[in-house]
């Protein structure tokens, strides 16, 4: 799934105008009784139809990668990995699904489901919803929405990450995506190149229990910090402008990817760890394909939409060319994050396409995603959330009901 995902992404994000750059990862080993191991891993890409592997010595390594650990003695070269922006990548996805007639129910949670005469009421606290199938991707949570029907069989286990987002003067730290020799429990501590610029290096991986710890500890960066500096030395802590936790939805060794028998038309999509993102796509298939297995009749569209047009960045123009931006539209020449390069233009145009939070705004234009964290642009997208969308400050918040940035005092 992840080779034909990577395949999928490519041709996709051609067609929704997402930047992706297959800038190829390394594994790297550093002694040479590691090496059958890593001839290992090679042979299984190739049996799985990963193209182009390469075992890469150490005088390549040195031109390629010059930040890399000098004692370094070899790595497995997979020119095809690629990165991509996950936030622009499932908006664009979300954008162009619902040009094509797919309606989009945020804040409703799911509290019940039943069956009866084939068609499912899928209760939420929001409103209820019929259908005839239902299909189960809820994440972490996807352990629980099974048992709402009766299936009991797998368990959901929090697997913590902690990354670390470096300053975007680091841009040029490496050039690919390195890894390290792989463990059973995950494919360790990266240094990865970003689609934004900033490197990031991470995650952890901590078993947990609680479907909802995002804190992130002193030992989570320790940890990271020392294998990501035997990879490369120069890496600095001071170097680090965020911290970030995420929790990995494990079920066990595989994705659990079927339709349920015993309740036909649900379909359960769960377990999606690495490489979850690049097997989407694939994913998304196979499930059209056990949909078809179990009676969904499904037509192609007449007129189906697969194209839009390339999200203005300003970030990824180089600047000779930002003035013709400014002649067209004079708001691309008023800088609102200084950080990240970002316009009155782009706040104003992720707003049209849906954003409604400071987040979504961060994620769909990377504002206030820099080292000042917002310190600068804040108030000044505030006050263009407050024009677009006819609110009071006191209304705007970071990510939903609950975290408003401003609160109203009241008299007494």
């Amino acid at each position: 799934l992840c080779v034909q995902g990577n395949k999928l992404t490519r041709r996709i994000a051609k067609e929704l105008g997402v930047d992706f750059k297959a800038v190829g990862e390394l594994i790297v080993i550093f002694k040479e009784d590691e090496l059958p191991q890593l001839l290992e891993i090679k042979k299984d890409g190739e049996k799985l139809g990963v193209p182009g592997l390469k075992i890469v010595d150490r005088a390549w390594l040195r031109k390629n990668e010059p930040n890399l650990n000098p004692d370094a003695y070899a790595a497995l070269f997979a020119p095809t990995a690629g990165i991509i922006s996950p936030y622009r990548w499932v908006y664009d996805l979300a954008e162009n699904a619902m040009k094509n007639g797919v309606e989009i129910f945020l804040s409703h949670k799911v509290t019940g489901i039943t069956r009866k005469d084939n068609v499912f009421a899928v209760a939420t606290d929001n409103g209820l919803f019929a259908a005839r199938y239902v299909i189960n991707a809820a994440g972490l949570l996807a352990d629980e929405i099974a048992g709402l029907v009766g299936i009991a069989d797998f368990q959901i286990k929090p697997r913590k990450g902690e990354e670390f987002l470096l300053d975007k003067k680091r841009e040029h730290l490496v050039n690919h995506i390195i890894f390290p020799l792989p463990s059973p429990l995950s494919k360790g501590v990266l240094v990865i190149k970003t689609s934004d610029g900033n490197p990031m290096i991470g995650p952890t991986a901590q078993d947990i229990s609680d479907k909802e710890d995002l804190a992130t500890s002193d030992e989570g960066l320790k940890q990271v910090l020392a294998a990501t500096q035997k990879l490369v030395p120069s890496l600095n802590e001071n170097d680090i402008i965020a911290y970030f936790a995420g929790l990995r939805p494990v079920a066990g060794k595989d994705f659990i990817i079927r339709h349920e028998d015993k309740v036909p038309g649900m379909v359960t999509v769960a377990g999606l760890q690495s490489p979850g993102l690049t097997a989407g796509p694939a994913i998304a298939l196979m499930i059209v394909d056990l949909l078809k297995k179990n009676g969904l009749e499904l037509k192609k569209k007449l007129i189906f939409h697969k194209h839009r047009p390339k999200t203005t960045h300003l970030f990824a123009f180089p600047f000779s060319r930002i003035p013709q931006l400014i002649k067209k539209d004079n708001s691309y020449g008023e800088i609102i994050c200084r950080c990240e390069m970002v316009s009155a233009k782009e706040v104003r145009e992720a707003i049209k396409r849906g954003a409604r939070t400071l987040d979504g705004v961060k994620f769909r234009t990377r504002a206030q995603a820099g080292r000042c964290h917002g310190g600068f642009c804040t108030t000044r997208i505030m006050k263009i959330m407050a024009e677009e969308l006819q609110l009071k400050p006191t209304e705007i918040t970071k990510r939903g009901k609950g975290s408003e940035i401003i609160k109203e005092e009241r008299a007494e």
